[in-house]
């Protein structure tokens, strides 16, 4: 059987076998507006290319793939903490940018349909901030999606770090992750200047410490 967890990797349709059902107990469920609107059409579509970007999930794999689509999934969080892409300096470790982007996410332009980012802005780099948005929007194509989630005012720098796994189309489930702290808080106007350029930006509300954002190309 292939491997499910192979990160880094273009899964195609039919190349993973189906992830167990979750587990009573094994993860919090959250309804998410952001991932049914992302999701909009997709049942009457195929052949999509997926960029996911949080941990490796063999449930977003499944997901994707049984529905005749392309994923690939990176883990950037664990990519962007590797020590290697720190240069020392007399104000202290300088995170390298320049290598980091030469070594992550090197796709021709319009390679993908959609994007999932998930919350990894509120945990990177601040210097990686900026210039990921910039190269997820050139390898984005025209028409394409970005899902991106944003930790409100109300959540702590000791917010826990989550895993996202699409447990259907409008909910996910929750799961502890590494403990990654998280950086910075984005309000509505820092979000909307990141996705400056979009045909559209959409806000959804809930009522834990998150808003949806689903930035349209």
């Amino acid at each position: 059987m292939p491997s499910l967890l192979k990160v880094r990797g273009l899964f195609h349709p039919g190349g993973a076998a189906a992830a167990p059902t979750p587990a009573a107990g094994a993860g919090l469920l959250r309804h998410s507006n952001g991932l049914r609107e992302f999701l909009n059409g997709w049942d009457k579509a195929e052949g999509r290319r997926v960029l996911d970007l949080g941990c490796t999930s063999s449930f977003n794999l499944n997901f994707f793939t049984e529905h005749g689509h392309g994923v690939y999934n990176d883990d950037l969080l664990l990519e962007a903490d590797r020590p290697l892409y720190r240069l020392p300096s007399d104000e202290g470790p300088v995170f390298d940018t320049a290598a980091w982007l030469r070594d992550n996410l090197a796709f021709p332009p319009d390679r993908f349909d959609a994007v999932l980012l998930w919350d990894l802005v509120d945990y990177m780099p601040e210097a990686l901030v900026k210039p990921l948005i910039a190269r997820l929007t050139e390898i984005l194509r025209p028409g394409g999606a970005i899902l991106a989630y944003f930790h409100t005012k109300d959540a702590g720098p000791e917010a826990p770090f989550f895993r996202y796994h699409i447990h259907d189309r409008e909910t996910l489930q929750l799961r502890p992750g590494p403990p990654y702290r998280l950086q910075r808080i984005f309000n509505n106007r820092h979000v909307e200047n990141l996705f400056r350029g979009y045909r559209s930006i959409k806000f959804f509300l809930a009522r834990d410490n998150l808003r949806e954002v689903l930035a349209s190309k």
